[in-house]
C-alpha cells in the first residue's frame, strides 16, 4: 500500500531531526501521503475550529447546549453502525497508554482485550516521543516488542495479545515540525496518517485492522471530517471501505448533545462510544465557564454518582446499544500499591464499586491506565457478563434523558475547599513539570495524572476565581491566593528536583499561571506551551 508518487512533496518542511529509524517513519511515500491529507482536509479542520469560537461567544452571551432540531431525524430513524470485527466483539478491558515503546510492549500482553496506543492525553508531543512512538507502534503491530519483567518477578505465561487501537490527538492540535508551505499540519492527521500508511497492509494481512479511537470530537460535523478522512484513506491505500473501524469517545460537553449524529456520521467505520469522565468534567468546565451555576465543587468530590454524571453515562450507553454499538467505561485512574496499605485498599474498594456500577448500568466493558488494575477490570466484568462478550442486546430503559439533566452541574453535599484548591495547583504543576520533560503519564499521591486531569485542574481553578467561591473554610479564591499556594508547591517541587530540573519547574509554574490565571480562557495548555516545546528541541 503506497501512494503513487514516491517523491518528497514540494513546500513540506520537517523541522526536525529524522535520522536513524525516526527516517523509516517520514519516508517521502509517506511525507507525500501525510501532504495529500493535508491538502484535502486542512481547510475544513479551520473552518471547523472557527465554528467551536463561535460556538463559544454564543455559549458566553448565554446560549445553552441542546440538541440539535435540524437532525432530529437521525435521532427518530432506525439505523445501525457496522457490525464489530472479530478482534473487537469483545472489549470488557481496555487498557489505555502512552506510546512509548516500555507500555506498549507491557500492555500488549497485560491480559486487557485491547490496548489504546494514546497520541493525546497520555504522550507529551514532544518530536521524539511522536516519531519514536510511531516506530514503537510498527514494531507492536510486526510483534518485536519484548516485554520487560523486573529482576526477580516471575514471568507470566504468554495470554493473546491486546487489539491495537490508535488514539491521535484531537483535531485542535498541530504538529508544527511538519509543515507545508509554511503551514504547520494538523496533529491528528499526521498521528493516523503515518500509523495507517505504514502498518494497514501488516494489520490486515495478520487478521486485524486499523481501528482507531477519535478523541475531543465537539459536532457531527467533526466526525464527518473523520469518515472524509477515513474514506479517502482507504481509498488512495487501496482498502476496501469500511477497512478502518473507529471508537468515538464521548469526552466534550458538546458531543454529548450529538451522539446518535456521530455515530450516523461514521456508521461505515464506528464500533462504539467511549465514556472519558475528566475530559468531559473540563469540557464542561470550559464550555460553561461564564455561569455561576455550573461551578463545580472539589474535583474529587465529582464522581460518577453525581446526577448530571450519571445522566450522561446512561444516555451514552442507550445510544451506542441502539445503534449496534459498544458502551466502553472511563478509565480508571488509582494506581495499584503495596497489598497492606490502607489508602490502596480504599481505592481499589472504590474502583471495585465503579466496575460493579458499569457493569450494571449496561457497559460492554471499562478503561483502566495501569496493566495492574487489568485483572481487577476482568473479574468485575467477568462476574457480570459471563460468557458474553457484551451487553449490547440487553433491553434498555424508556426514561428520557434531556438537556436539563446534562446540564444540572449540582453535585449534592459537596463544596469547593481549601485542600481542593491545593490539590488541583499540586497535581496540576507537578503534571506540566512532567510534561515539559516528555512524560504524558505520571504518578501523583497515587493515581496515574494525565493531561486530561492537568486540564480539569487548572480549569477548576481558573472558574473558582472568575465566580469568587468562598471555601468550604470561608476563604474567597482570588488570584492571589492562588498564586500563593503555587509559589509553596513549586518550592516544595524545586527542592526535590535536581539543579538542572529546576528551570523546567519554573517554566510548569509560569505555564500553569497562564492557563489557570489569564484571560482569555485557554483552550488547551498544550497550544500555550508546545511553541516553547519546539524552541527547546531546536536549542
Amino acid at each position: 500500500m503506497e501512494v503513487a508518487t514516491t517523491a518528497m512533496p514540494r513546500h513540506l518542511d520537517v523541522e526536525a531531526p529524522a535520522s536513524g529509524r525516526r527516517s523509516d517513519s517520514l519516508t517521502p511515500a509517506a511525507l507525500a501521503f501525510l501532504a495529500r491529507l493535508h491538502h484535502e482536509f486542512e481547510p475544513g479542520r479551520q473552518e471547523l475550529l472557527a465554528r467551536r469560537a463561535e460556538r463559544q461567544q454564543r455559549l458566553d452571551a448565554g446560549e445553552s447546549p441542546d440538541f440539535l432540531a435540524r437532525t432530529h431525524w437521525v435521532r427518530a430513524a432506525q439505523w445501525h453502525v457496522a457490525p464489530a470485527p472479530p478482534d473487537l466483539v469483545n472489549r470488557r478491558v481496555q487498557l489505555t497508554g502512552p506510546v512509548d515503546r516500555e507500555s506498549l510492549a507491557d500492555g500488549v500482553h497485560a491480559g486487557a482485550q485491547v490496548l489504546v496506543a494514546d497520541f493525546e492525553d497520555a504522550t507529551a508531543p514532544t518530536w521524539s516521543n511522536v516519531i519514536d512512538g510511531q516506530t514503537h507502534l510498527a514494531d507492536a503491530v510486526r510483534q518485536r516488542l519484548e516485554r520487560t519483567v523486573p529482576e526477580g518477578a516471575a514471568q507470566a505465561a504468554p495470554g493473546s495479545p491486546a487489539t491495537l487501537m490508535v488514539r491521535p490527538r484531537g483535531w485542535h492540535q498541530a504538529e508544527p515540525r511538519l509543515r507545508v508551505g509554511g503551514r504547520p499540519m494538523a496533529a491528528s492527521l499526521v498521528d493516523f496518517g503515518l500509523y495507517v500508511f505504514h502498518n494497514a497492509a501488516e494489520l490486515l494481512e495478520r487478521g486485524s485492522g486499523p481501528y482507531l479511537s477519535l478523541a475531543k470530537l465537539e459536532s457531527h460535523l467533526e466526525a464527518r471530517l473523520w469518515n472524509d478522512v477515513l474514506e479517502f484513506a482507504q481509498d488512495l491505500l487501496g482498502m476496501p471501505m469500511g477497512t478502518i473501524r473507529a471508537v468515538v469517545s464521548i469526552d466534550t460537553l458538546p458531543a454529548a448533545f450529538e451522539m446518535d449524529e456521530m455515530l450516523y456520521e461514521l456508521r461505515r467505520h464506528a464500533i462504539g462510544l467511549n465514556a472519558g469522565d475528566t475530559d468531559y468534567l473540563f469540557s464542561l468546565t470550559k464550555r460553561l465557564r461564564g455561569r455561576s451555576s455550573s461551578v463545580l465543587p472539589d474535583r474529587d468530590l465529582v464522581t460518577v454518582t453525581a446526577p448530571f454524571m450519571r445522566a450522561y453515562r446512561d444516555l451514552l450507553v442507550r445510544t451506542a446499544h441502539r445503534r449496534g454499538a459498544h458502551a466502553i467505561g472511563a478509565a480508571a485512574a488509582p494506581l495499584p500499591a503495596a497489598p497492606d496499605s490502607p489508602r490502596d485498599t480504599a481505592e481499589v474498594a472504590r474502583l471495585r464499586e465503579d466496575l460493579e456500577r458499569e457493569a450494571g448500568q449496561g457497559f460492554d466493558g471499562t478503561s483502566v491506565v495501569h496493566p495492574g488494575l487489568v485483572a481487577l477490570a476482568s473479574a468485575t466484568f467477568g462476574a457480570f457478563l459471563g460468557d458474553c462478550p457484551h451487553q449490547i442486546d440487553r433491553p434498555a430503559d424508556r426514561v428520557r434523558i434531556g438537556a436539563a439533566q446534562l446540564l444540572d452541574a449540582r453535585v449534592p453535599h459537596a463544596t469547593a475547599s481549601e485542600a481542593g484548591l491545593r490539590a488541583n495547583v499540586r497535581v496540576g504543576l507537578r503534571y506540566l513539570d512532567a510534561w515539559l520533560g516528555g512524560r504524558g503519564t505520571v504518578r501523583i499521591d497515587g493515581r496515574m495524572a494525565d493531561a486530561a486531569t492537568a486540564e480539569l485542574c487548572r480549569a477548576q481553578v481558573w472558574q473558582w476565581v472568575r465566580h469568587g467561591v468562598r471555601l468550604r473554610e470561608g476563604r474567597v479564591v482570588s488570584a492571589d491566593l492562588v498564586r500563593s499556594m503555587l509559589e509553596a508547591e513549586a518550592g516544595e517541587l524545586q527542592a526535590e528536583a535536581g539543579r538542572e530540573a529546576r528551570a523546567r519547574v519554573d517554566e510548569a509554574r509560569r505555564l500553569f499561571e497562564a492557563v489557570a490565571l489569564g484571560h482569555p480562557f485557554a483552550e488547551a495548555f498544550a497550544l500555550e506551551a508546545v511553541a516553547t516545546r519546539v524552541r527547546a528541541e531546536a536549542g
